[in-house]
């Protein structure tokens, strides 16, 4: 009886392995700069042709190959990375698996041409008509070439299913640029055709950032820097300027080696808090620094995934040095008049505006309040409290009351006040004024600083209550007279799931029968007439994130009540007040945005001003 299982013949088996290596142009590509840069070259050259689909060649002055070796690295599992078993598991090379050439090879025309340093002569090989290789002997120059001609030329469904020469370039440029990010040490050159594109000479990452991007993305970029004794990480994340509605300009780096990694990236996003609304995607370059032991890379055959033994440790570590990072920076939107002869003119965000660490000093400057406390007799206490009678009943409302002081002791205090040196407590604070009952403009040092009034308190009141969720120290003013209030089925079931975070964050509430609740105490911030509505309404807000963000509890919980507790548009604030609030915002953790993601504050700068009224 005949088998229907069969071995299929080494030639498509070979073709059928390849897919898993080379699935497109820059699979080849990406393959060929790992060799390159295993090889240890300092310049690598990279021409590309139809988009990769008719040419594709590397060259590199690395250390190049002998004609044994020349022999050898194009057959299955050939490789020079690992020996044992064992090595697997602290894999310090790009490449390790021996898959790559011999798998170009069976899907495309193949040739290399290798010298070493210390040969007089090198080797070539490439495929013959047969099917075989062919070596030569010649002189060439130090290092590899490797050119790869007609690439999926021998299976057309393959080639049937490459995307337009466009597309598949873009693919090309964006794994030809993150390996220039990778190893800025090395210099880059890229061609396409004969047109050369981009020519990266060796640098720093700094420098070689600003050659891939541009000269002025730096100052769009918060450094990160830390080092520890089990992993280390460096590199820049972008400022909220930066953010994009697309994905795409995420770099992140595990030892030198580009890899995607869902978690890392979630801690990246996590970090920016709620400065990321849905859809936003942050900028990134990140290098992660662990020891090879303790990840493995050898999951799938692209080596673009990656594991941790602790991938728990590695989330907490990159959340907390990216909080950290962007926190250290002034991160208020700079505001720009769009172009004189712009179509429609408008403000926009200027993104690239420079900010130094802990640089903090363009932000609206302080009045400190302090209450004068003065100390009285026994015989003025007696004399003040046994006249408020008299004056209430004696005084009447026309009745003209003497000033404190008399005119001529009056004008020689303000004299004294306009004449003053300025590093006196007599200096006259930079104005501030509220605009419309809703937001704050305040003078700094730059220009003129503007805030929302309402999520400026909604970020203040959510980290307050946070902070009360988590350290469970209510702070609760308790009323005089408790207040009774009826909710429907649905709300009171949401209350008693939510009591305990309600109470912990200064709610006093006793349940009364099915529907009944009675407020007994609320936090110090909820206004005085209003704690019924405040609690209802908190349950709404509740109930409207659930339903369209998701959040967990507690920071659901936080944010309701911030928003529905804060100061709204349309509430008149004294100038006290309104510093007492700046104040507050900028002892919080994230001054720039609101709970919910909204911008609170944005500045536009003097330079501006004077641009627009032609003084510049």
């Amino acid at each position: 009886m005949n088998s229907t299982i069969k071995i299929l013949p080494e030639n498509i088996a070979s073709k059928i392995a390849a897919g898993e290596v080379v699935q497109r142009p820059e699979s080849v590509l990406k393959e060929l700069l790992e060799n390159s840069i295993d090889a240890g070259a300092n310049n690598i050259e990279v021409v590309i042709k139809r988009a990769g689909k008719s040419l594709i060649q590397v060259c590199d002055d690395g250390n190049g190959m002998t004609e044994d070796d020349l022999k050898l690295c194009i057959l299955k599992h050939a490789t020079s990375k690992i020996i044992a078993f064992e090595d697997l598991e602290v894999i310090k090379t790009l490449g390790f698996r021996g898959e790559a050439l011999s798998s170009i090879a069976a899907v495309s025309q193949l040739e290399i041409k290798s010298e070493t340093k210390d040969d007089e002569i090198g080797t070539a090989i490439k495929n013959d008509e047969s099917g075989g290789f062919k070596i030569e002997k010649g002189s060439f120059p130090k290092g590899t070439c490797v050119t790869i001609k007609n690439l999926f030329f021998n299976v057309p469904a393959r080639r049937k299913f490459l995307k337009t020469d466009t597309t598949e370039l873009k693919h090309i440029i964006n794994s030809f640029n993150r390996m220039a990010l990778s190893h800025p040490l090395i210099g880059f050159k890229f061609f396409n055709g004969v047109d050369l594109v981009y020519d990266y000479a060796s640098r720093n990452l700094k420098e070689r950032v600003k050659q891939v991007f541009s000269e002025n993305i730096i100052d769009a970029l918060v450094p990160v820097n830390e080092k520890t004794d089990y992993i280390n990480i460096h590199g820049y994340v972008g400022k909220p300027s930066l953010l994009k509605k697309s994905r795409g300009d995420q770099y992140l780096f595990l030892n030198s080696r580009f890899v995607l990694n869902k978690n890392i990236n979630h801690a990246v996003f996590t970090a920016y808090e709620n400065i990321l609304e849905k859809g936003d995607y942050p900028f990134f370059i990140l290098f992660l620094e662990i020891d090879p032991e303790r990840i493995d890379v050898n999951i799938h055959p692209s080596k673009l995934e990656a594991k941790f033994d602790d991938e728990k440790d590695v989330y907490h570590f990159v959340l907390a040095v990216i909080k950290r990072s962007l926190g250290s920076f002034d991160l208020v939107p700079s505001m720009a008049f769009s172009e004189i002869d712009s179509p429609e003119e408008k403000l926009v965000v200027d993104k690239f505006h420079p900010s130094d660490k802990n640089d903090f000093s363009d932000r609206p400057l302080s009045k400190q309040y302090k209450p004068e406390i003065k100390s009285f007799s026994n015989e003025e206490i007696d004399l003040l409290f046994g006249s408020i009678t008299d004056d209430v009943i004696t005084k009447s409302p026309n009745e003209t009351v003497e000033q404190p002081f008399g005119r001529e002791e009056k004008k020689e205090i303000d004299h004294q006040i306009s004449t003053a040196p300025k590093n006196t407590e007599t200096e006259v604070s930079p104005f501030i004024i509220q605009l419309h009952n809703k937001y704050i403009l305040s003078q700094i040092k730059s220009g003129l600083m503007i805030i929302d009034q309402h999520v400026a308190h909604e970020r203040i009141l959510y980290e307050k209550a946070l902070g009360r969720l988590d350290t469970n120290i209510p702070f609760s003013q308790q009323l005089l007279f408790p207040k009774k209030i009826k909710l429907d089925p649905s709300k009171n079931e949401l209350l008693k799931e939510l009591n305990d975070y309600l109470s912990r964050i200064g709610f006093q509430l006793k349940l009364k029968g099915k529907d009944n609740v009675l407020i007994e105490g609320v936090p110090d911030d909820v206004k005085k007439g209003t704690e019924e509505k405040v609690l209802e309404d908190i349950l709404e807000e509740y109930v409207s994130n659930q339903r369209e963000e998701k959040l967990e509890e507690k920071d659901n919980i936080a944010k309701s009540y911030s928003c529905k507790t804060a100061i709204k548009a349309g509430d008149k604030l004294e100038e006290k007040e309104m510093r007492l609030l700046i104040d507050k915002l900028f002892a919080t953790s994230m001054p720039y945005v609101c709970p919910h993601g909204r911008p609170i504050i944005v500045k536009i700068s003097i330079d501006e001003f004077d641009r627009r009224f032609g003084r510049t």
